[in-house]
């Protein structure tokens, strides 16, 4: 792991500014551009030093706020520790705010996210990867769909409603992502159960994605984030090493 240096930007949208954590390596060299998109609880301590060891292994990662309508980050007031079963009022704030982020507003930002890094002196030239978890899963793969031409590789990680009912799943998206996709799903996750997985899997196949579907046995909706109950440290590594590996293919 290389030395990282990390700093807070704003980046102009049509709708205001979104406020993010941009971080690479210290020799300031130019790095492939990594978006990371956040969980529901948003961009806060955890999450950068995510994007901190992701730049570590040699990238510059942009994380941001994806819900910088309602304010910069934090959104919502949070523990240093999340527990939604002891504390259910803390989803119930971040729902609506969830909520209102439609895929059209979502795609829009993407638009800005991306362009920002390709203009950044930071980032390598070429399209960039995306990783996501939970809802950032969705908006992973959505960007991958909506903004092909920019996306090399996507991973989705305890991703939610991937192949959902409704003309707004993102599966229905496949036919667009020429990106190689990576989904890591959980074994206990009833957002995204077996038969979505199966659904997500045969779409893609049948679209000629290339992708790989694995579930990491045991592990819960939320595995990779530290600072939740949901943490499960083996299920993060095997994250890490997944991600690493795809973006190592991607960029070599």
């Amino acid at each position: 792991m290389t030395s990282v240096e990390g700093t807070a930007v704003d980046i102009p949208t049509e709708d205001g500014v979104a406020d993010a954590y941009l971080v690479h390596p210290g020799d300031g060299a130019p790095r492939p551009g990594v978006l990371l998109y956040q969980d529901a609880f948003g961009l806060r301590p955890h999450l950068k030093a995510m994007a901190d060891r992701l730049a570590g292994a040699g990238y510059t990662v942009l994380a941001p706020n994806v819900f910088y309508r309602h304010g910069r980050a934090p959104v919502v007031e949070l523990p240093e520790f999340i527990d939604p079963a002891a504390r259910p009022e803390i989803f119930g704030s971040v729902w609506p705010i969830m909520q209102s982020l439609t895929n059209d507003l979502a795609m829009k930002d993407a638009a800005v996210y991306l362009r920002w890094l390709a203009e950044s002196p930071l980032v390598a030239e070429g399209p960039a990867a995306i990783t996501g978890y939970c809802m950032g899963a969705r908006l992973a793969l959505l960007t991958a769909g909506t903004h092909p031409e920019q996306v090399a590789a996507a991973a989705c990680f305890h991703g939610a409603k991937l192949a959902a009912e409704g003309p707004d799943s993102p599966h229905l998206l496949a036919d667009r992502v020429t990106a190689e996709l990576y989904f890591g799903h959980a074994d206990n996750d009833p957002s995204m159960p077996p038969e979505q997985i199966r659904l997500l899997a045969d779409t893609l196949t049948a679209a000629g994605v290339r992708h790989t579907d694995e579930v990491y046995e045991g592990a819960e909706h939320g595995y990779t984030q530290a600072d939740t109950s949901a943490y499960d440290e083996k299920a993060s590594e095997r994250h890490w090493a997944a991600l690493l590996d795809l973006l190592e293919r991607t960029f070599a």
